[in-house]
């Protein structure tokens, strides 16, 4: 991991981890009036007043005296006094001047970097090196190879301002490869009514990143990411109770583990081998002496559990003769001899009898024992209820059930295909939901992603792999 400096804005760094790497080559890029040239000169300012790193702006279009200017009128940036102090140098070149100076030895670009002791620089904007080669392919990517090259010479953290007038397009700039990290803005239509500024780090060598798309707006201080912003005040708030998956990388990914008394949805399919995930999310609850509801699924059996419980380790039995777990079935199957007591048979019930079952006898169950501090964890596959119960019984009935179970803090585990209940059905269930795991397969490998959590963050997709060890199962 390479060493970080801030960058100077709070919920910039904070999807950074900590900041941009020590030295890097980070691109900026967006359409013109997102903010390009302003979190380039904040990236300057503050790294002048809060770190005491001098700076260089490197300007094609603009004269200085309007940057000084536009900066001190909107953000009260005194970029003048920074220049007295020898912390800023604003200079007004030619793309085809810079690369000559910064090329020759002792010219004018190394002559300032010594003069005032340079870590930083922004140049605006390296959108111009088309024009000046001639919109020559080869002559540009030398270019740009040669600027990247001189900048890590001077060990400058820089950053490279580039026009992008298409967000849209799938053709990815020879310019991002070259490059360290690439920070989008974008301003997109919202809502039919208003315009929401987005921004996204699409890469970044040396350090973690908060994945997805941010917020943000230009205030009277600058560059402001919100969602950053939101995540920053999420770690101050009191630390809630937190559950282990089993899985110290899922737990890692959670901030220590699943919310005690969420409901969370892991929105898989067939193709996908999600039963060790399941197998290690609830043996860990077992041994931890939770309780367990389950409603078993078309393609479950308390056998088949039994067998997955058994590869962790715990006796299925022994929980049964202990009280601690039971099974709603909506088939006609038989269970091992002395397990039918922790079995309820529903499969007789209308709607209305399943309701009336919920609320006579399971919920009083579960609120006697919590009233004793017992803690509970329920697991079912959604798809069963849909198919057994209809999707207009799921829409009128799981916003309730998943208040419910809040209430009494009970942790839900709920299996459902997103695709397989449609789109409008799926968005009712994650927004209903306080987190969401993801799993698919892709050729021969199988991912997770995180795609909602307590947390705000959205985490990339991990490698699903399969292990001898406990817990059989590890994120890559």
């Amino acid at each position: 991991m390479h060493k970080q400096i801030s960058t100077g804005i709070q919920g910039l760094d904070a999807i950074l981890y900590g900041g941009i790497p020590d030295g890097s080559a980070i691109i900026i890029e967006g359409a013109p009036g997102t903010g390009k040239t302003t979190l380039g000169v904040q990236f300057l300012y503050e790294g002048a007043v809060q770190a005491d790193e001098a700076g260089i702006l490197i300007t094609f279009e603009e004269f200085p005296e309007q940057i000084y200017s536009d900066m001190k009128s909107s953000f009260r940036w005194d970029l003048r006094q920074l220049e007295k102090e020898n912390k800023l140098r604003v200079v007004g070149l030619s793309p085809d001047v810079l690369l000559e100076q910064m090329m020759k030895p002792d010219g004018l670009i190394e002559q300032m970097i010594h003069e005032i002791d340079c870590k930083r620089i922004v140049i605006d904007s390296i959108s111009l090196f088309r024009y000046f080669t001639a919109a020559n392919d080869f002559e540009e990517r030398r270019v740009l190879y040669q600027l990247r090259n001189i900048l890590r010479k001077f060990k400058l953290t820089s950053l490279l301002l580039q026009e992008q007038s298409d967000l849209n397009v799938s053709h990815v700039p020879f310019s991002h490869f070259i490059v360290d990290g690439v920070i989008r803005l974008s301003v997109r239509p919202h809502l039919d009514v208003f315009r929401k500024r987005i921004l996204e780090v699409v890469k970044m060598r040396g350090t973690r990143i908060i994945e997805g798309e941010h917020t943000y707006r230009i205030t009277d201080k600058g560059i402001y990411p919100l969602n950053a912003a939101q995540t920053i005040a999420e770690h101050h708030r009191e630390a809630k109770d937190k559950i282990s998956t089993g899985i110290k990388e899922l737990d890692h990914l959670l901030d220590g583990g699943m919310d005690r008394g969420a409901v969370y949805m892991l929105d898989t399919n067939s193709r996908a081998n999600y039963m060790p995930l399941i197998g290690s999310i609830l043996s860990e609850r077992l041994s931890s002496q939770d309780h367990l509801l389950t409603v078993l699924s078309s393609t479950q059996t308390v056998e088949e559990l039994d067998t997955l419980m058994s590869r962790h380790n715990i006796e299925l039995g022994k929980v049964i003769n202990e009280k601690r777990v039971h099974f709603i079935e909506h088939y006609n199957r038989q269970v091992p001899s002395g397990w039918e007591k922790a079995v309820y048979y529903v499969n007789g019930l209308d709607n209305e009898g399943y309701d009336q079952f919920l609320r006579n006898k399971c919920y009083p169950l579960i609120q006697s024992e919590i009233s004793c501090e017992t803690k509970w964890f329920v697991y079912y596959d959604l798809n069963t209820i849909i198919s057994e119960r209809g999707t207009d019984y799921v829409l009128r009935s799981f916003a309730k059930e998943a208040a419910f179970a809040r209430s009494l803090g009970m942790t839900v585990l709920v299996l459902c295909n997103f695709k397989e209940v449609g789109e409008q059905v799926a968005s009712f269930l994650e927004r209903t939901t306080n987190g969401v795991f993801k799993t698919w397969v892709d050729g021969s490998n199988q991912y997770l992603q995180v795609t909602k959590a307590s947390n705000g963050q959205l985490s990339e997709p991990y490698l699903l792999e399969s292990t001898k060890e406990h817990p059989f199962i590890r994120l890559i």
